[in-house]
């Protein structure tokens, strides 16, 4: 514990106060409030962490003090106050738990209850929140032979006040020799810890992390200390490098980290006021900027400091597995004298771990670094790599220069891994782990940490290049193949398999240099191919992929699938059917790898459509693309095949259809326009609005919910429509909007429920969905109220300006809208609401949420169903949706140059477009 600070704490001046005064209570506040001050003050000046947190705890001991000294205790008082659990140890932080155990020689507590409860009193009247105990020396040992905390707090025991003599006894009852013997303890330790990660996700790397608990968290650091000190005696960090289980670089590093995690909780807790250690978006901007992150972009501030973070965390967590590992062979094992199984000349496995057969394989045989991993997924019945083994492999990362990567030993060791049935995912975690695969990839070493400051991408680009590659192996797995059916039957029929393992590696790999990541990717990609000598056409199918692997998601989500061309541009780009089943794997790999609320059934169905449509049309040839034509004579051929069959006359359907118009035809399957016709056949003329909702028959996973929208035509209907969708909690997917010859809207969404799920088949669900619309529909006058939902916590703090872009399709005789804005509630309703107030006809749209952003396309026309030609017009229509998009914030929140962004895309004005569907935005 620290010396005597004056500054922190003045006895002699506390004292006088204390004289001075009838209570004692502003006294006391007042020192914990000087305190506070002075150590804040302290951590922004940037003095050593750790004398900032030893500080704390002293100065609170010396309140404690004088607040136990103001009660009687009696002579020869058999009682005594301890600090327990961090506190125990000497550290705290702003906020952190102050605990306390009041332990008595004896059972009988009525002895000491009036003056315990005043002191109890006191430290709530002056505002000190502790949590306490009061237990006998005896009570202290049942209770710890029964629960895991209490013991570990009271292994990190201090007496404040009070005999020492009783917390040595106390100390004697709870040793391991009476309970929680050293074997007991750790296991009890490692399967709590295990729980501990699998609540984080089992990764360090989470988009708002829990400095604490997290793995690689403050946590893992203190789990080491308490194995060590059951099973040791008293050991602190440093002391563990004489028992050998740490070198002194390895306590640098782990002190080091600790160091910086202590550096962000103190920020934590001192910015928000309270025990946090969540480190939430709410605070990572102002914690970068108290660590000296500083960038004229804060964006930028916010990933390096994140970056930091996750890397130590990383180092935390590489450092605490191979502690832990040491542990295993020191207190379970017998000393690492177990069944030994040869594999080769460098290695063999002991205990079903690896390990090299002499301290010098890695130097005399360097390509052994590669061939240790390959090894461990050629024999996926070994557990691990034994901890002396971990620490070769760290002390021989040097060994990887430029004239290890050029090695054919090397290339060709790497190649096989990916050439393995199983455990690539796992090894090339454990060569990312180990800081091997950063080494050996230097491209790779660049994005370890690499986080994007978003909602989309909840991993670092390092953690989500090998989810994607654990999302590919999954694939192969039985029971994924009802949620992924496609996915799962193309990638046992890829050609080499290895090879989309590759791509996946570098997809991403060119992140956070500047420019498109798709192409510096496949630059270093085709680099990499060569290197490792694979044949022409492999390096060519590689460099495409990874040049592409946006392509299919964004067709699919940003284009009409239903028109002809864009099959046809597609199934062009592609190429052929091999390239196709890759990047279809890939994507689907790739979308949820990036964030699992990504794949919902209506992402998968139009993902699939694509597919199947392309290749329908590389079977056909390129050079006999199918015209819209021959689509709309295919569609209404079998839709009329059901309606004869169902009984519906042929003139009837025929002179229906002939007031549609061709989309209509190119829009809808056979299925959906045979459902259509009969229901409009069979409605009314003067029965109102039909709607027709299609109950989720297919797969659990894909499609979502069609709702068809038969009505006279009015220019409300769209706001209308998706505000009343908004007040039923649904989410929109798609909308296809047309008009009749007669002036009748056919309007059909495509929706999920607010959570992402499906409608399904409830009867009761469908009914408020068909009568809440119907009466809104019925009454457009009665607009539906926006609904005005507070918005999320996370999305407030991804503030952007809306970008609107105004353009006009000289082909279809439209003016597509391209809307990018933050995510809120109600945005749909809102945009609606601003078409009708322009007096605008929605033709179609395409809706996609991405994390915090929107980015939606709506292609509409005038109130004479023509192009928007004014450039006034557009200029006040792209305003008033900039301003009706743009968030609320303070203004200490919104990011510099927000103001000038907003005014630049206001400024734009209607422009000729080339032909066809809108350019595909990169959501990534």
């Amino acid at each position: 514990m620290p010396q005597v600070d004056s500054e922190l704490f003045d006895r002699g001046q506390f004292q006088a106060e204390l004289a001075l005064k009838a209570s004692p209570i502003a006294a006391f506040k007042k020192a914990i409030r000087t305190a506070n001050e002075v150590l804040d003050a302290r951590f922004r000046q940037g003095h050593d962490i750790r004398r900032l947190v030893e500080a704390r705890a002293w100065f609170v001991d010396q309140i404690l003090r004088e607040a136990w000294a103001r009660l009687d205790w009696g002579t020869d008082a058999d009682i005594a106050l301890l600090a327990v659990g961090g506190y125990g140890r000497g550290e705290l932080h702003p906020f952190s738990d102050i605990d306390l155990l009041i332990l008595l020689g004896d059972a009988d507590h009525e002895r000491y209850r009036e003056p315990i409860e005043r002191f109890l009193t006191l430290l709530w009247d002056i505002g000190l929140e502790v949590g306490q105990s009061v237990r006998s020396v005896e009570e202290c040992a049942e209770e710890a032979r029964a629960d895991l905390t209490v013991i570990t707090n009271l292994m990190e025991s201090r007496t404040i006040a009070g005999p020492e003599q009783l917390r040595q006894r106390m100390i004697e009852v709870t040793g391991p020799e009476r309970m929680w013997p050293s074997r007991h303890f750790f296991l009890a330790k490692r399967k709590e810890q295990r729980a501990r990660h699998a609540k984080y996700n089992d990764t360090e790397y989470n988009l708002e992390p829990n400095v604490k608990g997290s793995p690689g968290g403050l946590r893992d650091v203190q789990t080491i200390l308490w194995v060590a000190r059951r099973h040791f005696g008293t050991l602190n960090l440093h002391a563990m490098v004489g028992q050998g289980f740490l070198l002194e670089s390895e306590y640098a590093l782990l002190s080091s980290a600790q160091e910086f995690l202590w550096k962000v909780r103190y920020a934590l807790h001192m910015l928000a006021g309270r025990a946090e250690d969540r480190l939430l978006f709410d605070y990572q901007r102002n914690i970068a900027e108290l660590l000296g992150f500083v960038d004229s972009d804060p964006k930028r501030a916010i990933e390096r400091f994140m970056q930091k973070y996750y890397r130590t965390v990383m180092s935390i967590a590489e450092l605490s597995e191979l502690v832990v590992l040491h542990f295993e062979e020191a207190i379970l094992g017998d000393g690492g004298s177990g069944q030994v199984r040869p594999l080769n000349s460098r290695f063999q496995v002991r205990d079903d771990y690896i390990e090299v057969t002499h301290p010098h394989v890695f130097r005399r045989t360097p390509f052994a670094i590669m061939e240790i991993f390959v090894l461990m997924a050629q024999h996926p019945e070994i557990k691990g790599v034994r901890a002396d083994t971990i620490r070769l492999l760290r002390d021989s990362r040097h060994l990887i220069d430029d004239d290890f990567r050029k090695d054919i030993r090397n290339t060709s060791l790497f190649i096989e891994l990916f050439k393995c049935s199983q455990g690539i995912h796992r090894n090339l975690r454990r060569m990312n782990r180990y800081g091997i695969l950063g080494r050996y990839l230097p491209e790779f070493g660049h994005i370890v940490g690499q986080m994007q400051h978003d909602l989309f991408h909840i991993y670092t680009v390092d953690a989500h290049t090998l989810n994607l590659i654990k999302h590919l192996r999954k694939l192969k797995w039985p029971e994924l193949a009802e949620k992924f059916p496609l996915a799962s039957k193309l990638i046992d029929r890829l050609p080499k398999p290895e090879l989309i393992y590759i791509a996946g590696l570098y997809h991403d790999i060119g992140k956070g240099r500047g420019g498109d990541h798709s192409e510096l990717g496949a630059v270093d990609a085709e680099a990499f191919c060569v290197r490792h000598h694979l044949p022409a056409w492999d390096t060519r199918l590689v460099v495409w992929l990874v040049r592409n692997h946006l392509v299919m998601s964004t067709t699919a989500q940003r284009k009409d699938l239903s028109d002809p061309q864009v099959i046809y541009d597609f199934a062009q780009h592609v190429g052929d059917q091999t390239r196709l089943d890759y990047l279809y794997v890939l994507t689907v790999a790739d979308i949820n790898a990036t964030n699992p609320t990504l794949w919902n059934s209506w992402r998968a169905s139009l993902l699939r459509q694509l597919y199947t449509e392309t290749k329908r049309a590389l079977r056909r040839g390129l050079e006999n693309p199918l015209d819209r034509e021959e689509q709309i004579r295919r569609t209404q051929s079998a839709a009329l095949d059901i309606l004869v069959r169902n009984g519906t006359d042929q003139d009837d359907a025929e002179q229906l259809w002939a007031q549609l118009g061709d989309d209509y035809f190119l829009r809808h399957t056979a299925g959906d326009v045979a459902w259509h016709t009969e229901a409009i056949l069979q409605h009314p003329q003067d029965g109102g609005p039909l709607v027709l909702i299609k109950e989720t028959t297919q797969r659990e996973f894909e499609g979502g919910t069609q709702i068809f929208i038969y009505a006279p035509d009015q220019h409300d209907f769209f706001a209308v429509t998706v505000a009343a969708m908004d007040q039923l909690n649904l989410n929109i997917h798609d909308a296809r909007i047309l008009t009749s010859t007669s002036q009748f809207t056919l309007d059909t969404y495509i929706v999920l429920d607010a959570d992402g799920g499906q409608i399904g088949n409830d009867p009761a669900r469908i009914k408020e969905i068909r009568e809440g619309l119907v009466d809104a529909l019925k009454n457009p006058d009665d607009y539906p109220a926006i609904i005005q939902r507070r918005v999320p916590r996370q999305l407030k703090h991804f503030a952007f300006a809306p970008e609107v872009t105004i353009s006009n399709d000289a082909q279809r005789q439209v003016t597509m809208l391209e809307i990018t804005a933050p995510d809120r509630p109600g945005l749909l309703a809102r945009i609606g609401r601003i078409f009708l107030d322009f007096d605008l006809s929605v033709q179609n749209a395409k809706i996609a949420t991405l994390g915090e952003r929107v980015e939606d396309v709506f292609f509409v026309t005038d109130a004479n169903n023509q192009p928007l030609s004014d450039p006034e017009l557009c200029a006040r229509l792209q305003q008033a949706i900039i301003e009706q998009l743009s968030p609320t914030r303070d203004t200490a929140n919104v990011p510099p140059g927000s103001a000038s962004r907003r005014k630049a895309a206001a400024s734009c004005e209607p422009q000729a477009a080339s032909a066809g569907t809108p350019g595909a935005r990169k959501p990534k």
